[in-house]
């Protein structure tokens, strides 16, 4: 099969590209309306000032709104004023003058040289260029306002484009505030950005002492009207975001880019090029993602922010390096400075002074008018990070004890800590002790680190837990305290998804515990070495752990190497083997409370896989085992949940939820993947598969390795997506002596069986119970049998269907579950003679118990198959076609509407229907597949889809596949409109 060529979907994503701004200007409609409206306006502003922060994005506002005059056959002149220029009087004015003079003479040249009649007798006929060049050579402010009044008296209509007019030099912009507009044909706009760093909190001075006062006095003139440019908001950074990307942003992925840009587009920029660059952010299915873990980057010197602070005199420099750690404290923060750093209290307040002049800080408004502004902020988070993050060890830890000591004083006098609103309260002390190491009492902070990490836990987000673990780590000196300490960093770590640190923390403790360390400890450390391992997919690893040799010469108790050993075995799927080991060590085992409850539950498990489910059955209506401390009790629910969701008992999930208490948002990703997927809620499936693609996080907890790659391929085959189903499977597939692969093996089987290839589908099928059975697992293969009947009927061959619908029976009345029952009435339906009466009885039943449990996808497969056979009456297809569109299934919506026409029934909503019809065309031209392919898939005649795909040419304006598959991949209308 054709591969895509972009929003691929496969295991890891692929790495987003920085494809810089596009045409469109995004988030600036109405600043855009105002400005055009204002420039055209006989009657309007002479001239128009577009004033915003750093970053902001003046310049290529500017440079649109000049296009869009060009569009319209007006005359731009640029100029471009760059720093330095302010040191060179009346430069600006020359230099507009002479850009004047230079149009005009283009425009005049075959023309007479005469005065026009509306010019006053007053003003110069010869040439203000010539003047102007005396003018600045006599520095003669007089003489160059002349020759600037005479170049814009002069009818020669532009518009002269000023960009960084904050650069220009004070005397030219005081020229342009002196000149009378109403003197001045309207021919001629001027058109300047300029920075205004003051637009939030308390008025500042603009930057630069002249030119930026200049510029307050410009914005003031009558002739002037200022359009400031906001922050961008949300939606609007998320439409950029998606434009630069070229991908739809990750609602997580937003939420940390605005929180540190804060909406600014040039800071959102610099964040993107530089995780970007690292390869931080994925893309999975047209949708981009932040990678687990990423850190915040740093930015380069030569970034506009970084390049702004360093060119500011000391002490600014200094005083940002400090309040990058203290700015938190809020006004105490000044004197906390200046103890810090040496310098003197007027050199501190001078240093924020001019940082916020020159837009590096905010000085944050008091509560009322009256009261005292309440600290600083960096204007930009990124910054603050960055600075910060630059600092040495020595000094940065020298500030973060000042900060720790303030809190902790503050603390012993009963009163409230002086943290700013705008900080984090939860992280930022303990990131301060972690920071301050050695220089603050050690006892206090192992204590603090540790409780504050404790209540953070998880940590998904990892905002800190996991370093403060590492912080308490680094205190502790006592070797059987250190031991714990570490083995809480492990858990910590695998709890935010470290598997790395996690793994390497187990090693260190099961390689030398320190002396009398507790057993439990002890175990606990083994059971994490392997989970980690699993979670990391180093099936080798885990191979060596399963044998008895590896564990050999290692100080651990006979429970742990028992218990480590087989969760080893369990994980790669080695049943027999695991339940073997058990029953040799069960006195071992059944001695400690804390291994017996995790092993009873690895033994039920996997009796259950082995066609055994009485005891995990039974289970199902205990009581949470009274001794298990809250983290191990969810983690055994959670293993129950995943083996109850992959043999899609959703009623016995959904019971579980509810009696142990546990809140679905709260589950691991993978879990509400299943749920999503078996209540029918594709879309909010789909949306956890491909961040979990990305992250690498498609494994669940077993039995069922690759239920999620397997299941997600299920709804992309669902939508007509074939080859990505296809490339999804196979990018997870090859893991060397790694757990079974059959669940895979059915959902490649049945992409086959769409393209009808019946013959590799057969292969497929068959490799997967072959698999199975040589482990003896009985799991997964209820789905593999009914597929594989299904083909042997397809291809013609009977008896072989009916020898595998008897092998489904018999699974079926083993394992007692409701799938693998409707999995036989359903199959059997299919496969027997129509004319049959078991096959109606069976099909019948069929619906009944299908609607029974309550799952939108087979019950809607099932009301298919029985109308097809005749089981049912032709009006369940409503019923299917409705369940089927609220899943998002185009393709079997598009079979359940063939059978509709073929029932003489009518197919609801024509419009909506062509509609669909024509997106699912299309997406299958998306997915590289030949207009034969498509034949196939869709149930047609080759001429059929020719006539199909020309009404879609003649309806769209498109004119080619190519054209169709861009519009399908970038989410573009396929109407006339937009072609």
């Amino acid at each position: 099969m054709a591969a895509r060529t972009d929003t691929e979907l496969v295991f890891g994503g692929t790495a987003a590209r920085f494809h810089g701004p596009g045409e469109e200007l995004l988030g600036r409609t109405a600043e855009s309306a105002e400005t055009d409206d204002r420039l055209r306006d006989p009657a309007g502003p002479r001239m128009v000032l577009v004033r915003g922060e750093r970053g902001i994005g003046r310049t290529v506002f500017a440079h649109a709104a000049a296009e869009r005059l060009r569009a319209e056959g007006l005359t731009v002149l640029p100029l471009a004023c760059v720093p330095g220029d302010g040191e060179r009087p009346q430069l600006l004015a020359l230099r507009l003058v002479m850009a004047l003079e230079e149009h005009r003479s283009a425009t005049t040249k075959h023309r007479p040289t005469r005065t026009p009649a509306h010019v006053p007798a007053h003003m110069p006929t010869h040439m203000p260029a010539a003047e102007a060049l005396s003018a600045m050579k006599h520095d003669d402010p007089t003489a160059m306002a002349e020759a600037l009044a005479a170049a814009l008296a002069r009818p020669t209509p532009a518009v002269v484009l000023v960009d960084d007019a904050h650069d220009a030099d004070a005397e030219s912009l005081a020229l342009f505030d002196e000149v009378d507009f109403d003197r001045v044909p309207p021919g001629i706009r001027l058109l300047l950005t300029a920075a205004q760093h003051n637009a939030t909190a308390r008025p500042a001075p603009s930057p630069g002492s002249g030119s930026g006062q200049a510029m307050d006095r410009l914005a003031n003139n009558r002739a002037a009207h200022t359009i400031t440019l906001p922050r961008l908001t949300l939606e609007d950074a998320t439409a950029m975001v998606a434009q630069r990307l070229r991908s739809a942003p990750d609602a997580d992925l937003m939420r940390r880019l605005h929180e540190l840009s804060l909406g600014i587009p040039g800071a959102l920029d610099a964040l993107l090029v530089e995780w970007t660059g690292q390869d931080a952010i994925r893309t999975a299915d047209g949708h981009a993602f932040l990678g687990t873990g990423a850190p915040v980057p740093l930015l380069p010197d030569h970034d506009r922010y970084v390049a702004a602070l360093r060119a500011l005199e000391e002490p600014c420099g200094t005083v940002a390096t400090a309040l990058s750690i203290l700015w938190p404290l809020g006004r105490s923060a000044e004197a906390l400075v200046a103890s810090s750093t040496g310098l003197p209290t007027e050199s501190v307040a001078d240093g924020i002074r001019t940082l916020t002049a020159e837009g590096v800080l905010d000085e944050l408004p008091g509560r009322n008018a009256a009261s005292p502004s309440r600290g600083w902020t960096f204007r930009v988070p990124l910054l603050a990070h960055t600075v910060r993050e630059r600092l040495g060890p020595v000094k940065r830890s020298h500030l973060s004890a000042a900060a720790v000591e303030a809190l902790w004083a503050s603390g012993a006098a009963q009163e409230p800590p002086p943290l700013l609103e705008e900080a984090d309260a939860e992280t930022y002390l303990p990131d301060r002790i972690a920071d301050a190491g050695f220089l603050v009492d050690r006892d206090r902070a192992v204590t603090e680190l540790t409780a504050a990490a404790l209540s953070l836990y998880p940590d998904l987000e990892r905002r800190g837990m996991l370093r403060w673990h590492l912080g308490a780590v680094r205190l502790i000196e006592e070797q059987y305290d250190r031991d714990l300490a570490i083995l809480r960093s492990g858990q910590a770590a695998a709890g935010c998804g470290d598997y790395r640190t996690a793994r390497t923390a187990a090693e260190w403790l099961v390689c030398g515990p320190a002396e009398g360390l507790d057993p439990q400890a002890v175990h606990e450390a083994a059971t994490l070495l392997v989970a980690s391992a699993a979670a990391e997919q180093d099936w080798q690893a885990l191979s060596r752990m399963g044998t008895a040799l590896w564990w050999e010469g290692l100080p651990l108790s006979a429970m742990a190497t028992v218990s480590g050993r087989v969760q080893a075995l369990w994980q790669l799927e080695k049943w027999q083997e695991a339940l073997d080991l058990m029953l040799r060590t069960e006195r071992v085992w059944q001695a400690n409370p804390g291994s017996r409850a995790l092993l009873e539950l690895f033994r039920r498990v996997a009796e259950y896989v082995l066609g055994r489910p009485d005891r995990f059955t039974r289970a199902l209506a205990l009581p949470e085992e009274p001794d298990l401390s809250p983290s191990k009790a969810f983690a055994f629910n959670i293993a129950t949940f995943d083996v109850l969701l992959g043999i899609g008992d959703l009623r016995a999930a959904a019971n579980l939820l509810s009696t142990r208490s546990m809140r679905l948002e709260l589950l691991p990703q993978p879990n509400r993947f299943l749920w999503h997927h078996l209540n029918g809620q594709w879309d909010e499936a789909l949306a956890l598969a491909r961040r979990l693609l990305v992250n690498g996080g498609v494994l669940n907890v077993v039995p069922g390795h690759h239920l999620l790659p397997a299941r997600t391929a299920a709804i992309l085959l669902a939508q007509g997506r074939t080859t990505s189903a296809d490339r999804l499977i196979s990018s997870v597939r090859g893991q060397v002596n790694g757990p079974l692969e059959h669940v895979l093996d059915h959902a490649e089987a049945e992409v086959l069986r769409t393209l009808g290839d019946l013959g590799r589908a057969e292969e497929v099928l068959r490799r997967g119970l072959r698999a199975a059975d040589e482990r003896g697992s009985f799991y997964g293969t209820d789905e593999l049998l009914a597929s594989l009947a299904e083909v042997h009927a397809e291809a013609g061959h009977p008896d072989r269907a009916t020898a595998c619908l008897e092998r489904l029976e018999r699974t079926a009345e083993r394992m007692n579950s409701g799938r693998t029952r409707l999995l036989y009435l359903l199959t059997s339906g299919k496969i027997l003679d129509p004319d049959c009466s078991e096959a109606h009885k069976h099909l019948s039943e069929a619906v009944d118990l299908a609607r029974s449990r309550s799952q939108p996808f087979e019950t809607a497969v099932t009301l298919l198959a029985a109308v097809r056979a005749n089981a049912g009456p032709p009006t369940l297809l409503h019923e299917a076609y409705e369940h089927f569109g609220e899943m998002g299934a185009t393709l079997w919506r598009f079979h359940t509407r063939t059978a509709m026409r073929e029932a003489g029934l009518t197919v609801p909503g024509r419009r909506r229907a062509t509609a669909e019809n024509e997106h699912l065309l299309a997406t299958l031209l998306a997915e590289g597949l030949t207009n034969r392919q498509i034949a196939g898939v869709l149930r047609l005649s080759e001429d059929a889809v020719a006539n199909r795909l020309s009404r879609l040419f003649a309806r769209t304006g498109m004119r080619s596949r190519t054209e169709v598959v861009t519009a399908v991949l970038t989410g573009t209308p396929m109407t006339k409109t937009h072609h």
